[in-house]
C-alpha cells in the first residue's frame, strides 16, 4: 500500500495483529492514535478479559546530516505533530504490520510483532539505505482500562527499577508491573506528559476524546546499513538482548506460518484473519472465540455462530471440539451462557435465549464435518436437558406454546441478536415468538432426533409431538399476505409486520417447514428489500422505523443498531439459502464471487486492513462501522468459501 502525503487515509486505515489471549496491538497506518482502544501493548491480564493499555505508542526520529526528521504523528487540537507520513513510502499489514519510511538520503523500516500466547509486543527498525543514521526512540506509555482514556494524575509515577538494557515500570504503588528492553542502544531518562492527543473516531462517537501519555525516557543508537534495533514492551520480565533477538527471529517465523498463508487469495487472506478471534480462555482452560476487535469479549451466541466458520468449516477438529466442550459444561437450566464475565469471581450471565439453539446447528455441522460419533454419544443427554427444559420453561419466561413454538422474553431484558438496550430500553422488543428462534428451535428439534437414529436411541415421542405441532402451525401463523414472513408473534394476539433479515433463517438452517415455492417468495424479497453488497439490512428502507445512517453518540448508534444497518454475518447465510434453492453450479459460485467483490475491496483497502467490520450504514453502506474487525462477519464469508470451495474460481481482483 504506497502512500505519498495522504494523511486523511493514512489516519483513517487501521491495523491490528493479536496475540491469542485476547491482547492485542493496533493504530492508524499514519502512527496516530485516533480510538481510546489503540496501542502498542493492550495486555489480558485474565485471558481473554481484563484488557489494560500499557504502551500507547512510540515516538521515533531519524538523525542524519544533524538534521532530524520525524516519523512519528499525533492529532491535536490545532494541528498533526510530527508529520511523519512526509517520509510514508508503503506500509503493508502481511504476515505483520510493516512500514517504510524514506527521506533524501535514507531509508528505515519497521515491523510490529506479538509472540503467541504472551502479552508482548516486539518493534524492530531497520536501517535499509546506504548511509548510518542515528535513531531516537521515545515510548509512550499509559495504564487504563482499554474503554478508556488515560489522563495525567497524581496517583501515576511511573516508578521504574533500571538495568541494563531493560527496566521494570509500576505506573503506580502496587500496580501490575510491565518491562521494557532493548537489545542495543542507550537509555536517557527524560521524564515527561504528552498531554490532549485528540482521539478522532472516540470523537465521531461521542465519548471522551482526550488522552494523555507518559514518557519515562528514550532510546539513541546508531545503525549502519543492515543494523537493526528491536525493542520489547512485556508484562513478562524479559532483560537479556539475546533473548528479545532470539524470541524476534522466532516471532517472524511463527508470524509468517500463522498469518500469511503461502497461496496469496482472498480466501487464505480470510483464513489467516480469521486466527486472530481464536483466544485462550483462563478460567475454563479452554479455546474460545473474541466476537470482535476492538472492544468485544467472548460471547456465547457469537461463539456458536461464529466458529461454524472459524473452526468447524476450515477442519480445525480440536479448537471446535474445545468450544464446544467448554459452553457444554456450562449449561445451565437449559441455556448456554451469554457471556463468560470479564472477573472471574462473577456470576456467568444466561441472558440469550438462541444461543443455546445455536448450540445444535453447531454440533450438526461439526459431526457433518468430523464424524465424531463418540463425542455425540457423550453429550447427547445434555443435549435431551436442554429440549426438555425449554418444555418444562426455564429463565426469563422462555417457554413452548400450545402450537409447538418457542415464547421467550420479559420487559427490559435483551435475548435475541437484536439486543441493543438504552437507558434501560430495548430498542426492538421482540418479547413472544420470534421467527428465527422459532427456526433455530425447530432444527436443535430435529437435529436432537438425527443424532438419536445415529446414536440408535429411542426417539423422546414429546419432542416428536411438539415437531409435529410446529410443522402444522408454523405457515398458519408465521407466513403473511405477501408470502414473507412475521418477524414476532404473539399466537392469537399480535405479529409484527416489520420485514426483517431474521426470516432468512427459516431458508438458511439444515432443516426447514417451508417448501421450495414458499421459500423462492421470501429470498426474493429478502434480495429485493435488504440485500447489500456489504450484507443484508435489519429493516425495509421504506419502514417508518429505518434508520438510514449508524453515526452519533451511543444514544443514536443503538437506536440505529438494527434498524436497518447492514450487518455482513447475514451474507453467508443468505447465499447459503441462495445455493440451497438454485444450486451450486459453476454459474452460481461465480455470481456469488462476483456479489461479494465490493467486501472483498472493503477487506483488502477499507478500515481496518484485512479485517471485516462489524456493520455498515443502511441508506448507503460503503464505510464500515462499529468493530473493525468481527468474528461472524470473517467468519460467514470464510464459510461460504470453504463449504462452496469458491476459492476454485475466485478471480483473485480485488
Amino acid at each position: 500500500m504506497k502512500f505519498s502525503n495522504m494523511v486523511e487515509d493514512a489516519m483513517q486505515k487501521e491495523w491490528i495483529i493479536t496475540n491469542g489471549l485476547g491482547g492485542y496491538a493496533s493504530g492508524t497506518v499514519a502512527g496516530s492514535n485516533s480510538r481510546c482502544y489503540h496501542g502498542l501493548l493492550i495486555a489480558a491480564l485474565e485471558p481473554p478479559t481484563n484488557r489494560k493499555t500499557f504502551f500507547a505508542k512510540i515516538e521515533e526520529r531519524v538523525l542524519i546530516n544533524e538534521m532530524y526528521h520525524d516519523l512519528s504523528c499525533n492529532q491535536y487540537k490545532e494541528t498533526i505533530y510530527p508529520k511523519g507520513l512526509d517520509y510514508l513510502k508503503n506500509f503493508e499489514p502481511k504476515p505483520f504490520p510493516k512500514w517504510n519510511y524514506q527521506g533524501e538520503n535514507w531509508k528505515v523500516e519497521k515491523n510490529v510483532l506479538m509472540p503467541q500466547k504472551e502479552n508482548t509486543t516486539l518493534i524492530n527498525y531497520k536501517n535499509i539505505g546506504d548511509q548510518t543514521i542515528d535513531l531516537e526512540l521515545h515510548p509512550l506509555y499509559s495504564f487504563a482500562d482499554f474503554h478508556t482514556t488515560f489522563q495525567e494524575n497524581t496517583e501515576t509515577d511511573f516508578y521504574s527499577e533500571f538495568s541494563e538494557n531493560s527496566f521494570k515500570t509500576y505506573a503506580k504503588y502496587g500496580a501490575q508491573p510491565f518491562f521494557t528492553a532493548w537489545n542495543k542502544g542507550v537509555f536517557t531518562e527524560n521524564r515527561s506528559w504528552y498531554k490532549d492527543i485528540q482521539l478522532a473516531v472516540e470523537k465521531e462517537r461521542g465519548l471522551p476524546d482526550s488522552t494523555d501519555y507518559y514518557r519515562i525516557g528514550y532510546v539513541t543508537c546508531r545503525l549502519k546499513p543492515d543494523e537493526e534495533i528491536i525493542l520489547s514492551f512485556s508484562v513478562d520480565e524479559i532483560t537479556k538482548s539475546v533473548d528479545i533477538s532470539q524470541k524476534y527471529r522466532k516471532t517472524i517465523t511463527d508470524s509468517e506460518d500463522f498469518y500469511s498463508p503461502k497461496n496469496e487469495d482472498f480466501y487464505t487472506d480470510l483464513l489467516a484473519s480469521s486466527k486472530q478471534f481464536l483466544v485462550y480462555r483462563q478460567s475454563t482452560q479452554s479455546d474460545s472465540i473474541i466476537a470482535g476487535y476492538h472492544w468485544f469479549s467472548d460471547w456465547g451466541r457469537d461463539t456458536m455462530i461464529a466458529m461454524r466458520g472459524l473452526t468447524i468449516s476450515v477442519g480445525d477438529q480440536k479448537a471446535s471440539k474445545s468450544i464446544l466442550k467448554t459452553f457444554l459444561e456450562y449449561v445451565d437450566q437449559g441455556m448456554l451462557p451469554n457471556r463468560f464475565p470479564d472477573n472471574t469471581s462473577d456470576q456467568v450471565e444466561y441472558n440469550t435465549i438462541d444461543a443455546t439453539l445455536w448450540l445444535f446447528v453447531a454440533l450438526y455441522e461439526y459431526h457433518q464435518r468430523f464424524t465424531d460419533t463418540e463425542f455425540m454419544e457423550q453429550n447427547s443427554s445434555i443435549l435431551q436437558s436442554i429440549l426438555q427444559a425449554h418444555l418444562d420453561g426455564t429463565r426469563y419466561n422462555i417457554h413452548v406454546t400450545e402450537q409447538g413454538f418457542l415464547y421467550g422474553g420479559q420487559a427490559g431484558v435483551k435475548l435475541t441478536w437484536m439486543d441493543a438496550i438504552v437507558d434501560g430500553t430495548v430498542i426492538t422488543p421482540r418479547i413472544g415468538c420470534p421467527v428465527e428462534i422459532n427456526m433455530l428451535w425447530y432444527n436443535a428439534l430435529q437435529i436432537y432426533n438425527l443424532f438419536c437414529k445415529k446414536l440408535n436411541h429411542e426417539l423422546n415421542h414429546e419432542f416428536l409431538e411438539v415437531i409435529s405441532s410446529f410443522e402444522v402451525n408454523f405457515s398458519k401463523y408465521f407466513i403473511n399476505s405477501e408470502g414473507t414472513l412475521y418477524d414476532v408473534i404473539v399466537p392469537n394476539t399480535s405479529a409484527d409486520t416489520s420485514f426483517r433479515s431474521n426470516q432468512i433463517y427459516a431458508l438458511s438452517l439444515p432443516f426447514t417447514v417451508l417448501n421450495q415455492e414458499q421459500q423462492k417468495i421470501i429470498f426474493e424479497a429478502l434480495k429485493y428489500k435488504l440485500w447489500t453488497p456489504f450484507g443484508l439490512r435489519t429493516l425495509a428502507e421504506d419502514d417508518a422505523q429505518f434508520i438510514a445512517v449508524y453515526e452519533g453518540n451511543q444514544w443514536n448508534r443503538d437506536h440505529a443498531y438494527h434498524q436497518g444497518t447492514v450487518w455482513p454475518f447475514l451474507l453467508g447465510e443468505y447465499y447459503q439459502a441462495f445455493f440451497k434453492l438454485y444450486g451450486n453450479s459453476e454459474e452460481n459460485k461465480k455470481r456469488v464471487v462476483d456479489e461479494l467483490k465490493e467486501l472483498r475491496a472493503h477487506f483488502y483497502v477499507e478500515n481496518g486492513l484485512h479485517c471485516i467490520s462489524e456493520i455498515f450504514d443502511g441508506a448507503l453502506p460503503l464505510d464500515g462501522k462499529g468493530c473493525i474487525q468481527q468474528a461472524w462477519s470473517v467468519a460467514s464469508i470464510l464459510k461460504l468459501y470453504a463449504d462452496f470451495e469458491l476459492h476454485t474460481i475466485d478471480s483473485n481482483s480485488i
